[in-house]
This record gives structure tokens, C-alpha cells and sequence, in this order.
């Protein structure tokens, strides 16, 4: 490195150190200086720009520097916030929520104290809770905005500060829900204008809630289900060492249900998150210590949170008694199915990355249906009528008037109701997949993602496939090639029976790709159809990565 970068590089550093309000990450950034010039390369990465403010809000490592989760950046976003809420004429309370990771009380905290010097009330709740019971309180407090600091289910040495906006400001549809553009753009650049870190003047520490507010969502998740259904039911849970454990219990039995088993040595809220690979229960393995423990309990259903407990994924046995994930796509078509079959008006929606299933069991069914862009930002503003969301990524709206985002607790009860009433029957959710298969065709699902150190390799890779779009797939003609730029980094290849989507991750450094396949079910022989799906996922997947370049 030339010693006039160096050189620059240090000052930017060194001033960024003056301001920095943590001993902690002062003495990390200090460490970093002194290594000079061997440390060139990371205290660059630090230093290359802050952490952008989008529409997920912030999420980054933790680590000293502007573009770094630390006490520093979220001063200054929640100053930026604060004033933003100012200039658009937001009133009412700032509600304030916060996992377990690392940091995130205390970022939750400093949140609270620049809400209070601005003149602003701060909610902050009594401890480490879900991310669906901050979606809640914002609606039930009729609060200007709710701040939720976790990274869901990114790796540990992450954090992350997810922003919802209150009915003034976000209207009817956005009531409770995750911010959307101009707003994301509005908060940027008044955090942008917060000169220092140390300029921000803080506050008392706002009030705690009492936990009436927390029995307030369990009451309310519980009464999502119809009253007096069948309750007999078996379940194995896991938070995955996640906040979910304790409140979703609370619900199960407040709803009627036994309390699920725990799997012990991941019932408790851990950051390290010690006993997977990744946090993230679409991820191989995680789901492991659930199963063992649903096959030595008996289960009827495998339930597992992701750590802050706004996704929902349910394994099942198999008749041989092997036990299975499903697929996002899977259970999100069930709990349609059932809520369809329940009666329950409105609309139903889901993203363009979802299966069609769900857009030909509504049309079937003569119920509303609506697609979306990725994100539950985008499926909530669906309709305002919104009945049910889901996206493949596990993410599910039950119930919209309770939660206007992904909710994994109502989402594990609203499963529960439907696996009890189905098992009273002498049936199984499996069964009920197979009712779905004769009737629409086997829809098989599948992802073919691609984690990447340099994000360049990312529009690398999308660069290649729109200069190249395949002319088949599957032996079969691509009747549709759509390309969403320059509004959205989305492609969309199709044939009659086959379909994929491709796009950047929007809060993971990975590509994705995903892949669908229908097959129709012959003489009512659904296992043959669903070998011959797989066979065609199979190679569809060889396919795309082939297009890909990956």
C-alpha cells in the first residue's frame, strides 16, 4: 500500500476512534492502527463505507469501524431515525425490542436514551423476545415505529437493527410492518447528517414494558386458532438456541395444546449458537437434534424457530418412519389449504420466488391471490385485506391483524391446529400434500445456492446468464425469459412445466436460484410423480449452475 493511502486510511481510523463511545471497539480499532501497514487489508474493509440503511434496516458483523455493527453506527442510526420520524411528523412511542446476541440489549438500550433526549417516548421490552412480538406491540401500542436489534438467523459474529413504521406513517397495509423505499432512502440520509457519534445527546433509559404486553401477543397468537378443535397432538421443538422457547410454549398452552418437548441442549438462548453449522433451519443439519428427539418422543411434529423466532419449519414422519423437512413451499401451501378451508376472507400471497401452487389453488378455490417481490415488507402490502403470506424462505402471516410480518409462533400453532384436526381424522399432513399432488400436479421445489467471499462474483454470475439465457431447460422450450433491471436484480427463465428465479440475496453475501418443477400425477401414483420431480429438479439444478457459471 502507498504510504499517502496509508496515511489516509490511519486519519480516517483515527478520527473514527475519537468518536467511537465503546472501550471495547475503541481498543479493537486501536489494535488495527498500531498493526499498520500489515493490517491495511481489514482496516480497509471497515473503512470502505458505512453500512447501508435499506429496507431490511442495518445488518453487519460486529466489529469497530463505520461499516460494522457496533455501539458507534447504532447511535447514529438511531439518531438519523429519530429525526426522520421528526421531519415526516411521526407521534407516539418508539417501541424497542432485542434478541440475544451479542450486543443487542446494549444496542436496544443506547436506542431507548437517543429516543428520550429528542423528546421522544421509548418502549423498550422487559427482556430478549421474539421479533413477532415487537411486530405486535408497534400495532397494539399504536406506536410511530418499532426498532427490533437482531440478525435472525445470520451467524453469530452478526447483529442487526430492523426498523417497522406505526399506521400513521406506514398506513393501513403497513401497520406494524417492515419498512419500504422512500422511507429506507429518508432514514439513510438523515443518519448520513448525524455529524458524531458523540454529538448525539442521550437521554434517561425510556420506560420498560411490563410483561402484561407480552401476554397480550400469547393471548392473541392462541386465539388465532378456531376454539374447542382437536388438541391431541405430540410436538418436539427447538429454538435453536434462539427467544423463541418460552414464548411459544406460553402459546401452545395457552391455546390447548400440551407443551411441546424441548431439545435440551438447544432450549436456551445462546449467541454462540453452539451446536450448528448455521442458525438457520433451512440450513443441512440444523434440524438434526430436532429430529433425534422427535423419533425418541413419539412426535406427531417437528417444529424449530429460527433464533429470533419470525420463521417456522415443521419435519414430519414419513409412513416408514423416517422424518422429513418440508419445504417452505410445502407448508406454506398447507397452511393456505387450511385457512382456504377455514373460511378465512381475504387475500392470499406470496413472491415470485414461491411455487405457483399457491396462485392455482386460489384460482381453484375462488379466493383472492396476489404475488409479490421477495420480502415480507412486500407481502404484507399485498392487499389490505390480507388473509395469509408466506414466502419459501420459511417466513409466514397467519394472521395479519395480530402480525403484519412473518410470525413463527402462529405459524407453529396454526400448523399444530391443522396436524390435530388431521390426525383425528386418522390422516397426516403428508396425506394432505398428497390430496394437493392428484389435484394440482406435484409441485417440487428446490434452491440451488451459491455463498460467495467477493460480492463481485455475484454480478459476475447474473452477468453471464442474461448475456446467455438458456434456450431449454429440461429438453423442453423457454417459453419466458423476464428481467426485472433495472428496478430489481430478479431473472425469471420458464417452460410449460418447469420455472426458475434468480437473484442476489438481500441479507446474506449469496446468489440463489430457484428451481420448480410440476409434475402431474398419473393413476393417483403420487410417489412416481414426486421421483420423477426430483429427477428433474436434479438436473435442473446441474443445469442453472451450468448457466450460472457456478
Amino acid at each position: 500500500m502507498a504510504p499517502e493511502v496509508d496515511i489516509e486510511l490511519r486519519a480516517a481510523a483515527e478520527a473514527w476512534l475519537a468518536d467511537d463511545p465503546d472501550p471495547a471497539s475503541r481498543a479493537e480499532l486501536r489494535e488495527l492502527i498500531d498493526g499498520l501497514p500489515a493490517t491495511a487489508a481489514e482496516l480497509r474493509d471497515r473503512f470502505t463505507g458505512p453500512l447501508t440503511f435499506g429496507t431490511a434496516g442495518l445488518r453487519g458483523r460486529l466489529r469497530a469501524g463505520p461499516n460494522g455493527m457496533n455501539l458507534a453506527v447504532v447511535t447514529r442510526a438511531a439518531a438519523g431515525l429519530v429525526a426522520w420520524l421528526d421531519e415526516q411528523g411521526g407521534r407516539g412511542p418508539l417501541v424497542i425490542g432485542f434478541d440475544a446476541r451479542h450486543g443487542s440489549r446494549e444496542f436496544a438500550e443506547r436506542t431507548a436514551r437517543v429516543a428520550t433526549a429528542a423528546g421522544r417516548a421509548a418502549l423498550l421490552l422487559p427482556r430478549v423476545l421474539p421479533t413477532p412480538v415487537l411486530a405486535y406491540l408497534v400495532r397494539s401500542l399504536d406506536a410511530v415505529a418499532g426498532v427490533m436489534v437482531t440478525a435472525s438467523h445470520n451467524p453469530p459474529q452478526d447483529n442487526g437493527y430492523k426498523v417497522y413504521l406505526g399506521a400513521q406513517l406506514g398506513g393501513p397495509a403497513g401497520d406494524g410492518a417492515q419498512i419500504v423505499p422512500p422511507a429506507d432512502a429518508g432514514i439513510e440520509a438523515a443518519i448520513r447528517a448525524v455529524a458524531s457519534a458523540a454529538s448525539v445527546p442521550l437521554g434517561d433509559a425510556g420506560t420498560v414494558l411490563d410483561e402484561t404486553t407480552v401476554a397480550g401477543y400469547v393471548r392473541n397468537a392462541a386465539a388465532v386458532l378456531t376454539e374447542n378443535g382437536p388438541r391431541d397432538l405430540t410436538v418436539a421443538y427447538t429454538p435453536l438456541h434462539g427467544v423463541g422457547g418460552g414464548t411459544l410454549a406460553e402459546a401452545f398452552t395457552a391455546a390447548g395444546f400440551a407443551a411441546p418437548a424441548v431439545v435440551a441442549d438447544q432450549a436456551e438462548p445462546d449467541p454462540e449458537f453452539p451446536t450448528v453449522a448455521f442458525p438457520n433451519p433451512e440450513e443441512p443439519g440444523a434440524m438434526d437434534h430436532l429430529i433425534a428427539l422427535a423419533g425418541t418422543t413419539g412426535a406427531d411434529l417437528a417444529i424449530a424457530n429460527d433464533p429470533d423466532a419470525d420463521r417456522c419449519a415443521v419435519a414430519i414422519p414419513g409412513p416408514d418412519g423416517t422424518w422429513r423437512p418440508l419445504r417452505g413451499d410445502e407448508l406454506g401451501v398447507l397452511l393456505a389449504d387450511h385457512l382456504i378451508r377455514r373460511g378465512v376472507p381475504g387475500a392470499y400471497a406470496t413472491t415470485i420466488v414461491s411455487s405457483a401452487l399457491l396462485g392455482r389453488l386460489c384460482a381453484a378455490r375462488g379466493v383472492p391471490y396476489a404475488e409479490t417481490l421477495t420480502g415480507f415488507k412486500w407481502i404484507v402490502r399485498a392487499a389490505e385485506d390480507l388473509a395469509f403470506g408466506y414466502e419459501e424462505a420459511l417466513g409466514y402471516c397467519v394472521a395479519p391483524a395480530l402480525v403484519r410480518d412473518k410470525d413463527g409462533i402462529t405459524a407453529a400453532l396454526t400448523v399444530a391446529e391443522l396436524a390435530a384436526g388431521l390426525k383425528a381424522e386418522g390422516r397426516t399432513l403428508g396425506d394432505r400434500l398428497d390430496e394437493l399432488a392428484v389435484e394440482f400436479g406435484v409441485h417440487a421445489t428446490d434452491q440451488l445456492s451459491v455463498r460467495v467471499e467477493d460480492l463481485a462474483e455475484i454480478g459476475a454470475a447474473m452477468g453471464r446468464a442474461r448475456r446467455r439465457p438458456p434456450a431449454s431447460l429440461l429438453g423442453a422450450q423457454v417459453t419466458e425469459v423476464l428481467d426485472r433491471l433495472p428496478e430489481n436484480d430478479v431473472l425469471t427463465f420458464a417452460t410449460a412445466a418447469a420455472r426458475v428465479v434468480i437473484r442476489p440475496s438481500g441479507t446474506e453475501p449469496k446468489l440463489k436460484a430457484y428451481l420448480e418443477v410440476v409434475e402431474p400425477v398419473a393413476d393417483g401414483d403420487v410417489p412416481a410423480a414426486r421421483s420423477r420431480a426430483s429427477a428433474g429438479l436434479r438436473a435442473l439444478r446441474a443445469e442453472i449452475a451450468a448457466v450460472l457459471g457456478v
